[in-house]
């Protein structure tokens, strides 16, 4: 039996109050956008991309580039708006088959490892699972180093009596991880809200079936301060002139 190809729907709404624009704005020479449009328009397991987005610009560069440009109403894209109501909006549109995945992508990553959406669509069709997300190591951020701190400077663990559960070294910290936004691919059922016993909240969505594919620390990079646009051109640059360097032919 055939399996149905994966949907990509990319969230690029126009406003941002920590960096406006970004979903547009210049990241190594590019708006920021198009590079998750050229991700999923890569992905082997990918037969359709959808731009949802109330953004002219943003749905011109879609259309530019091959995707389909999934014009979203103003209720669904300010900042009340829901993840999973804008991803349902798109993909009502369409008449899909009820074992399509359907693969979330942010406008706003343009740094994500090669071949990310691919693994995370073959982990939800092996496992069945109702959702696979990425996840990457939180590093020195990790839970057990999270401290409070009172009006007056005095420190006190988060949890717990003891500062830092007692570990100073980073490589002494149990593995942790952390969403990472490169990539969360649902199945139908899920998005829709059809999965049996699955509490409701902002995460039903996902389903009860959850799971996880890992990034390396840095592999992808998640445009919410200026900070982060100034380390994507740089990572992107760096990969650019990476390739240019190699020998022709070279893999």
């Amino acid at each position: 039996m055939s399996l149905a190809p994966a949907l990509a729907i990319i969230l690029a709404r126009a406003g941002s109050k920590g960096v406006p624009g970004k979903n547009t704005a210049l990241v190594a020479g590019r708006p920021c956008v198009e590079w998750t449009i050229e991700a999923a328009l890569n992905a082997t397991t990918v037969s359709r991309t959808l731009v949802s987005s109330d953004d002219s610009h943003a749905l011109a560069i879609a259309a530019r580039m091959g995707a389909t440009p999934a014009p979203r109403p103003a209720h669904l894209a300010d900042d009340t708006a829901r993840v999973d109501d804008a991803a349902r909006h798109a993909a009502a549109s369409l008449d899909l088959a009820p074992d399509t995945p359907i693969v979330i992508l942010y406008a706003n990553v343009p740094v994500r490892p090669a071949g990310l959406i691919d693994h995370a669509v073959s982990l939800l069709r092996d496992a069945r699972a109702d959702s696979v997300q990425s996840y990457a190591p939180v590093g020195k951020h990790h839970p057990w180093w999270t401290a409070r701190l009172d009006p007056s400077g005095r420190v006190s663990p988060w949890e717990g009596n003891v500062l830092n559960r007692g570990v100073f070294r980073r490589q002494d910290l149990p593995p942790a991880f952390v969403p990472d936004g490169g990539v969360l691919v649902v199945t139908r059922a899920a998005l829709f809200l059809q999965v049996p016993d699955v509490p409701e909240g902002p995460h039903a969505f996902f389903g009860a079936d959850r799971r996880g594919v890992t990034t390396a620390e840095g592999d992808v990079v998640d445009i919410d301060a200026a900070i982060d646009l100034i380390v994507a051109d740089a990572v992107l640059r760096g990969r650019h002139a990476t390739a240019e360097a190699r020998p022709h032919g070279a893999r």
